[in-house]
């Protein structure tokens, strides 16, 4: 993963996908996404990715069994 290059956003990421924008939800209802996102559009050839979630960030990588394992 290159640090240099800008996290693609949330709209980027449906733009490629073609998928439509999602209204916000209430809370405790729960959505379940209708799209699946394939693990070569998120690496892209990578064997791990970063996540920022509510100023959090999280390490999504692929181990050499070729399981994914998300550790903060």
């Amino acid at each position: 993963m290159n640090p240099a290059q800008p996290e693609a956003d949330a709209d980027t990421m449906r733009t490629h996908l073609s998928s439509p924008r999602r209204l916000p939800v209430e809370p405790r209802q729960r959505v379940f996404p209708s799209d699946i996102i394939p693990t070569s559009l998120l690496f892209q050839g990578q064997q791990e990715i970063l996540i920022s979630h509510q100023g959090e960030h999280y390490r999504l990588r692929i181990t050499k069994n070729d399981k994914l394992i998300l550790t903060k």
